[in-house]
């Protein structure tokens, strides 16, 4: 994942790395000009309306009876998923910022950007904003790829942020110019009950704690109150973590898992608001989501473009020692990204690849068992059924003998 913060890293090399020609640079050069927006706007852009397409990328997550699309940096879709072979979509909440999202009770909780929404979801045809946490988030929009040098002509003033970018084509700098260059449907839910996400899960929540990654820390936040959540506290982990970027959150018990771009990492949570390092299992810099059943990690590798140079693999994790990490086995396989499992069986999401079903039985030698056409990635292994996310599409399966799945419905956006 590329983020401004890394790109400003390398601002002031970026001139010499331009395309060229034997006739020299051109004149012009694709230039990255923030998009920006004020605070203000942002916050009062949160809206409810009745159930609305998306075109963006998204996420699942699932709580009782309602399954959750979250659009990135557009809104949440709410499915009534009583009926997963016919889910109905009801409601969406425009929320521009959004990212990731965890449900307690009747309680749905939300990044804007750099703000924490919490909604009343007990009636889905009335929700509403309960309240709104205001910056306890940081938020580094992607930079593009194609862009070759960042326009630091516009900057957000004091009520503003940076939420994206758009590129223009202009004069390209040189000599001493290069230097400004870099410079209720379904009725009210259980108060305690805590909905699940998919591997790519940047929210938990843990007894009255919500834990909140930032590619560089962990935000811990009381939510005992859901009224008023208090930000407790900020957990900087570069120290153990070697530099990497911390990109996925999953939680087992009283532990939680933390996918890096070069490892998994491993937090004692049994005091909520204090969860400290344990242990650490490190590769090379890579993309990699994590999950876990009792005393196995599951973790996919994904080199090329931004996530390194490291080869396409499932790594399998002895965690029985949760203090030692140790390596079972590694399974080679094409653009893994999500994964999940459940009953020995694992499921990867290898995107144009198809969706991978493996008996996992023997942790130290996976067996490849099925593959579905269907390009997803990420699933949610329910006890009663399998739901899997692609671009645009949720498609929920039964489970059928000898690792089958069976289709039981699709919802194109």
């Amino acid at each position: 994942m590329k983020t401004i913060r890394f790109f400003l890293s390398f601002l002031l090399f970026l001139p010499f790395f331009g395309c060229t020609s034997d006739d020299g640079p051109s004149e012009t050069a694709v230039f990255a000009v923030p998009i920006v927006k004020s605070l203000d706007a942002i916050r009062s852009g949160i809206t409810v309306t009745g159930a609305r397409e998306t075109n963006s990328d998204g996420k699942i997550y699932v709580s009782q009876n309602y399954l959750f699309y979250i659009a990135q940096e557009e809104g949440i879709h709410i499915f009534d998923n009583q009926n997963p072979a016919s889910p109905q979509n009801i409601a969406f909440i425009a929320l521009e910022g959004v990212h990731d999202i965890a449900v307690k009770g009747n309680h749905l909780y939300a990044d804007n950007f750099v703000d924490l929404v919490t909604f009343d979801i007990s009636s889905i045809q009335n929700i509403t904003v309960i309240n709104t946490l205001q910056n306890v988030f940081s938020f580094y929009p992607v930079f593009p790829d194609e862009a070759e040098f960042y326009d630091y002509t516009v900057m957000p003033n004091a009520n503003e942020i940076i939420v994206g970018y758009h590129l223009e084509t202009k004069k390209r700098p040189y000599g001493m110019e290069i230097d400004f260059a870099n410079d209720a449907l379904i009725g009210a839910q259980g108060p305690d009950i805590v909905g699940v996400g998919g591997s790519y899960a940047r929210f938990q929540i843990n007894n009255n704690a919500l834990y909140v990654i930032e590619p560089f820390h962990l935000n811990v936040i009381n939510i005992s109150n859901p009224l008023q959540p208090v930000y407790v506290s900020p957990i900087y982990m570069t120290e153990w973590f070697g530099g990497g970027q911390f990109e996925t959150l999953f939680k087992q018990k009283d532990y939680l898992f933390v996918g890096a771009t070069n490892g998994m990492f491993v937090f004692n949570a049994t005091d909520e608001f204090n969860p400290y390092y344990v242990s650490g299992f490190s590769h090379a810099t890579a993309c990699d989501p994590v999950v876990v059943n009792q005393t196995t990690a599951y973790i996919t590798v994904r080199g090329g473009t931004t996530c390194g140079a490291i080869e396409d693999q499932i790594n399998v994790i002895d965690i029985s020692n949760i203090s030692n990490p140790t390596l079972l086995s590694t399974y080679l396989i094409a653009e893994p990204y999500g994964l999940g499992y459940r009953s020995n069986t694992l499921y990867v999401c290898c995107k144009n690849g198809g969706l991978k079903v493996f008996d996992a039985t023997n942790g130290s030698a996976l067996s490849l068992e099925n593959t579905y056409a269907d390009i997803v990635t990420d699933v949610i292994p329910l006890d009663s059924h399998l739901i899997a996310v692609g671009m645009n599409k949720i498609i929920q399966y039964n489970y059928g003998p000898n690792f089958t799945l069976q289709q039981l419905s699709v919802v194109n956006f």
